[in-house]
């Protein structure tokens, strides 16, 4: 990531807008996450300020975490120092990931003291701590251990900065200086020499500036941008975010697309909390997905199984011809006989066959067996393509779940998928209250040109509601063509719908299916009153006739 000093320092700037708040509120989401509520005359702010492993941060942010129900002691801690407390500095050291909320407020005994938030950002070491006006440390979230660590950190203990690597600030330094020192270091790794001369730069902006034909211009652009930089994230082609940085990116070319920002803040606020978003529904869906690969790797076995039994079944006229020519040759057969070496009228050049005898048995009792056998063969036969059908439905059924998991965009998403599994037997229910009703879940909608409602579903549950329940039959369905995703029904009421409408409904059915990052996807679209859901079929399956066909492509705005 590219938090780094510089875009510390950009952060550090926007948030001199909270000088002269006061401290209204203060929370601990999690046990490396601080908030405050910060409020003055026309400006109300909540400050977070993260020393998570590979979340380090500090910035203002929109978005509202759950507290636990019991404050932990560094939050009491914390409030018992600075609650009503004055914001009256918010200082960077050089640019170092360093930064220093300075407060003014009175102790137990009225005196006005001066503490701090110090909140260091320093990749596997990051810390907030709250100092005292005489630099005593009060506590921190991350407290060192006296034997392992050179610099104590921990209640009572004086507190001093991490060690200086004695770079330098580019803000101050002369550019001449700069660029001889970065020569002296440039041993054929510009990006590396860069690293080691500038304080507070991340590889991803060394790598950046290192591609400037001029290192001298370069390093003013540079400086510039920490100055009063533009504030980019750049997304993967899935949509997750993968960086961020305060000046323009150049060295991904079009592997990456590019949002802009306002402000540091807007920029931090979405890569985390997006980022964090997945994190945690990767985290809520990993139980459900290790669920579904288990049932569909089961169900294939099964499938496999019941396949290579139906093929040993398929000759099963063998068997009824066998006890046919030992019924007919009974006389000649001696009890006893292992074998019996008879002729087969079966065969138009009437060839000696050799069949095979259990000796307990007698010749007309192997006849028998041989039929009944042959019955139970044939009854085996239409069990086992009832089976594999069902295989193959059942396979086809999870695969979808699995596809409708994959495009979950929140933990309310998976719970709904939840719930289909649980009213489908695959999952214990973990809750006693009655299911919600279908009406009530959150659908998502869209409007046609001719302002027409166009409604896709997340899940399978949803799939159902929508083409079985709430659309009418002279609405429009929409469904990819042999590949799952999602129902897509434009509610018409039988009036026309332009060709803009079936091209933009067929890319919504495209793009929120298994081939949402495929090109020419074919799909499938017809009135409603042509979709039958069978009787006992799983939740999302139905089939259709009358249809037409489109190709399309999905697009990512959609």
């Amino acid at each position: 990531m590219a938090f780094d000093g510089g875009f510390l320092h950009t952060v550090a700037q926007e948030l001199q807008q909270a000088v002269d708040c006061h401290v209204d509120k203060i929370y601990q989401p999690a046990r490396d996450v601080l908030v405050l509520q910060l409020r003055k005359k026309g400006f109300v702010k909540r400050l977070v300020l993260s020393a998570a492993s590979g979340t380090a941060r500090v910035h203002f942010t929109e978005q509202k975490q759950e507290n636990p129900d019991t404050p932990p002691m560094f939050c009491m801690l914390a409030r018992k120092i600075f609650s009503s407390a004055k914001l009256i500095a918010v200082e960077q050291k050089g640019l170092e990931r360093v930064i220093e909320f300075t407060f003014d407020t009175a102790n137990e005994m009225g005196d006005r003291i001066k503490p701090k938030i110090v909140c260091e950002l320093i990749t596997g070491s990051s810390n907030i701590i709250l100092v005292g006006d005489d630099g005593k440390i009060y506590d921190a979230v991350h407290r060192s251990d006296i034997e392992k660590s050179d610099r104590l950190i921990m209640s009572g203990a004086t507190y001093r900065y991490p060690d200086s690597q004695n770079k330098i600030n580019i803000l101050n330094a002369d550019l001449d200086l700069v660029v001889n020192k970065v020569k002296e270091c440039n041993n054929g790794d510009l990006p590396s020499a860069i690293l080691q001369t500038l304080e507070g730069m991340s590889p991803l902006v060394c790598r950046e500036i290192s591609n400037y034909e001029n290192i001298t211009t370069a390093l003013q652009k540079l400086k510039k941008n920490i100055s009063s930089g533009e504030f980019n994230i750049l997304y993967k082609a899935d949509g997750t975010p993968a960086d961020f940085c305060y000046m323009p990116i150049t060295q991904y070319g079009s592997l990456y697309s590019v949002k802009q920002f306002d402000s540091p803040s807007q920029l931090l606020d979405a890569f985390y909390s997006e980022r964090e978003n997945a994190a945690r529904i990767n985290k809520a869906s990993s139980d459900i997905t290790k669920l579904l690969s288990n049932l569909i790797s089961r169900a294939k076995r099964r499938m496999a199984i019941r396949g290579e039994e139906l093929e040993r079944n398929l000759n099963r006229e063998d068997l009824r011809i066998n006890g046919e020519l030992i019924k007919a040759n009974l006389y000649a057969i001696k009890p006893g006989s292992a074998t019996a070496c008879v002729q087969n009228y079966y065969d138009e050049n009437l060839s000696i066959i050799e069949i095979p005898l259990d000796p307990s048995l007698s010749p007309a009792a192997n006849a028998a067996k041989y039929f009944k056998d042959y019955k139970k063969s044939c009854a085996a036969v239409q069990s086992l393509g009832t089976l594999i059908e069902s295989d193959k439905q059942e396979i086809e059924y999870l695969e979808s779940v699995s596809e409708s998991l994959t495009r979950c965009k929140s933990l309310a998403d998976i719970a709904e998928i939840r719930e289909e599994l649980s009213l489908g037997g695959y999952i214990k229910s973990i809750s006693k209250k009655q299911p919600r009703k279908k009406a009530q879940t959150q659908l998502t909608e869209y409007k046609s040109v001719e302002g027409y409602k166009i409604v896709v579903g997340k899940n399978n549950l949803q799939n159902d509601y929508i083409t079985c329940t709430l659309a009418s039959k002279g609405d429009m369905w929409f469904h990819t063509k042999n590949i799952h995703g999602s129902h897509v029904v434009v509610f018409c009421g039988g009036a026309p719908i332009s060709d803009e409408t079936i091209l933009f409904a067929a890319r919504l059915a495209a793009k929120n299916s298994k081939a949402a990052s495929s090109g020419n996807v074919p799909v499938d679209y017809t009135p409603i009153k042509y979709v039958k859901k069978p009787s006992g079929a799983k939740a999302g399956m139905v089939i259709y006739t009358t249809n037409k066909t489109i190709f399309v492509t999905p697009e990512d705005n959609l």
